[in-house]
């Protein structure tokens, strides 16, 4: 980590001054400020497509501890930056494969730290949505337009085949930010995937006779994406299983005639969520800023999960359509399912 000063300005001109870690940013890195209350898991935070163009402040006070192992990477990062109160530049980790400065200068991320990140946590959560830049002179500080289409920074340009030993099931994934965890799950589960892009319509997916359809998470406002919707909608008609989650989630519900809404702050690390069919509380992990609003459920819909701090929907059942979705990170019991819809046990 560099001694160089670095400073984060935010859009009500608070200034938070702590050391560069990473790249240079001269011209400055803007994005939205976010919080992540997760406390392991921070190579998956940083590589979450989900996090696309967000500065994210880690509120747990030490990072880098047990350093960087390639394969906890999730995909290429796209965050705008990233913010801790302590960095660890020595891990211990026989895993570890190098510390999160060098990671950060890889993939040409700013990071800045020394900061007193809970105090810049209660300031998001009482402002809501906050822009901020990380520079290495306050005076470069330039606020500009927040990025419309954030999903097409992540998803494939093209079809990708992603094999499987012994495949049993043919599943087709709307690719809106996908994360290698969801290709590992459906792979141990004997599932082939064909990775679609974003902008796919209905007719090029069901052109590869998919047994089951995956939406997955993404970044971004789903309200923009209508387009998306429309076509997901043709594809739930036709019967196929469907399952869908964080963005796919929000994106399947819209398909459907439901609402989304924003979040004063979002949800990013480990919830409570009740689960209405075991009647009991499970803790998940989730990463989103908007939600389907519990006044706006598409009328073919049930809320499966409620999220037990704020009440949102953290899931639905639907009814007419083969499908399912969940606002978190899938376990073992949603990627069962969905491979039980497909025939599968």
């Amino acid at each position: 980590m560099s001694a160089a000063k670095r400073y984060l300005v935010l859009e009500d001109g608070s200034v938070f001054a702590g050391q560069a870690f990473g790249v240079s940013v001269s011209a400055g890195a803007g994005g939205e400020i976010v919080f992540s209350t997760n406390m392991t898991g921070f190579t998956e935070t940083v590589s979450d497509p989900s996090h696309c163009g967000q500065i994210v402040v880690q509120t747990f006070p030490l990072v880098g501890n047990y350093g960087v192992n390639p394969a906890d990477v999730q995909a290429t990062p796209k965050l705008a930056g990233y913010i801790v109160s302590q960095l660890c530049q020595t891990p211990s980790h026989f895993k570890s494969q190098g510390t999160f400065d060098a990671f950060f200068v890889q993939h040409g991320i700013p990071g800045l730290a020394g900061i007193d990140t809970r105090a810049l946590t209660k300031m998001i959560r009482n402002a809501g949505q906050l822009r901020g830049v990380l520079v290495d002179n306050p005076a470069d500080a330039k606020f500009n337009h927040l990025p419309d289409d954030l999903i097409a920074k992540v998803t494939v340009s093209e079809p990708k085949l992603v094999p499987a030993d012994d495949a049993k099931h043919h599943v087709g994934l709307w690719d809106f930010g996908v994360k290698a965890s969801e290709l590992r799950e459906l792979s141990a589960r004997g599932c082939q995937v064909t990775v679609m892009p974003a902008s796919s319509t209905a007719e090029q997916m069901l052109a590869h006779n998919p047994q089951g359809v995956l939406l997955s998470a993404g970044p971004g406002n789903p309200a923009q994406y209508t387009a998306f919707a429309a076509e997901i909608a043709t594809v739930s008609k036709t019967g196929v299983p469907v399952f869908a989650w964080g963005m796919g989630h929000q994106l399947l519900a819209m398909a459907c005639g439901g609402k989304t809404e924003r979040l004063p702050y979002g949800h990013r690390g480990g919830y409570s969520v009740f689960d209405q069919a075991a009647n009991k509380t499970v803790i998940v992990n989730q990463n989103h800023g908007y939600a389907v609003a519990m006044n706006g459920l598409p009328a073919n819909a049930v809320a499966s999960y409620t999220n037990m701090n704020d009440k949102t929907c953290a899931g639905l059942d639907y009814t007419g359509i083969n499908a399912f979705s969940v606002q978190f990170e899938p376990a073992a019991a949603q990627w069962d399912r969905f491979v039980t819809m497909m025939g599968g046990k």
